[in-house]
């Protein structure tokens, strides 16, 4: 099965000292690569630079100039989570281009699967705002060139990093044809992604759907999630292309994270979003990388993800799990209130 992989070293290039989103993350990635013997069997394209053009598609021209002019000053901070350095435009514009050249090459004939490997990560820049580590929403640049320049008609973007991806809710909350899914920690930043959050009222009604989990959420509860929830509004739905903003801060010994998934429980996720894209788009899935703060549990979900993408099974999970009691009776509550609820699972 052939899969690609879009990185590249100059992504490095935007690291700020002592911050838990630097260099060090891709480089454990490529290392974890290098290791597994993968390397060998990906397809490996360099990205281009995101034209200006596809970035306002989904930003202010105000957020650009922003970015570039503050990079072009030697750098700064947005806020105290969101740094810019002398590099960080050119960096940005790149890993946006990743994103959209794995979209290009699942729209090909003999690929079906692509991940892009970037940083920053950027789900949770929003058209106007810079935040949460994030300077352009990378996925969401994908996902309406996609659109606009590819004919893909219905996308289904499911979010699955421990934080609520609410730049890419509010790129897309009145666009019918996205369908945008997230499961995340609630009460956790950035305070959005609640359940009654469900689209715009007027033209994408149901569009967004909203999983806010309790912490110390694990294996068990986000595959029961994936399997009640995410499986059937992906179903009534109908999509063309499935996306994942793929954030692995979700694993148990991330440093940011409250929850409790393993690589395995990762590796279970995927296994179910490749089920589903082979049965509703033709196998089409292109995954973005977000989050995912502990090298090592990063490097494994990673390699792990990458072995499901090329039809193998995800491997030995190198760290383990942790025995600790899921709060079952509250996710199945959010669960019992999104069926109620919610439009596509009524």
């Amino acid at each position: 099965m052939s899969s690609v992989i879009l990185t590249d070293p100059s992504f490095d290039a935007h690291t700020w000292h002592g911050h838990v989103e630097i260099a060090s993350r891709l480089v454990a990635i490529r290392q974890g690569i290098t290791r597994s013997g993968l390397h060998q069997q990906l397809q490996h394209r360099f990205p281009q630079p995101a034209a200006e053009a596809w970035l306002e598609a989904v930003h202010t021209p105000r957020l650009l100039r922003l970015v570039r002019q503050m990079a072009s000053y030697g750098g700064g901070q947005f806020d105290s989570d969101t740094y810019v350095t002398a590099d960080s435009w050119d960096v940005a514009c790149l890993a946006a281009g990743s994103a959209v050249g794995a979209v290009e090459a699942v729209a090909g004939s003999n690929v079906r699967h692509a991940f892009a490997l970037v940083r920053p990560p950027g789900h949770h820049a929003t058209p106007g705002q810079a935040m949460g580590f994030c300077l352009i929403n990378n996925i969401a640049v994908a996902a309406r060139y996609a659109q606009r320049q590819l004919g893909v008609q219905r996308i289904a973007i499911v979010d699955y990093d421990v934080h609520h991806g609410n730049g890419t809710q509010d790129i897309f909350y009145d666009d019918p044809h996205v369908l945008f899914c997230s499961t995340h920690a609630a009460p956790f930043y950035p305070g959005t992604g609640s359940l009654a959050e469900m689209g715009d009222r007027v033209d994408a009604l149901g569009q967004t759907l909203n999983v806010p989990l309790p912490f110390g959420t694990g294996d068990r509860g986000y595959t029961t999630v994936f399997r009640e929830i995410i499986a059937p509004a992906l179903h009534r739905f109908q999509p063309e292309l499935i996306m994942v903003s793929a954030g692995y801060d979700a694993h148990w010994s991330d440093p940011l994270g409250p929850m409790m998934l393993s690589v395995d429980g990762f590796a279970a996720l995927n296994r179910q979003l490749l089920d589903l894209a082979d049965e509703l788009c033709d196998g089409r899935m292109v995954m973005v990388l977000e989050g995912g703060y502990n090298l090592e549990a990063l490097s494994a979900c990673v390699v792990a993800s990458l072995r499901q993408l090329l039809g193998m099974a995800p491997g030995p999970d190198p760290i383990g799990a942790v025995s600790s009691p899921e709060p079952m009776e509250e996710i199945q509550q959010v669960i019992t209130t999104l069926r109620a609820r919610h439009p596509l699972l009524g």
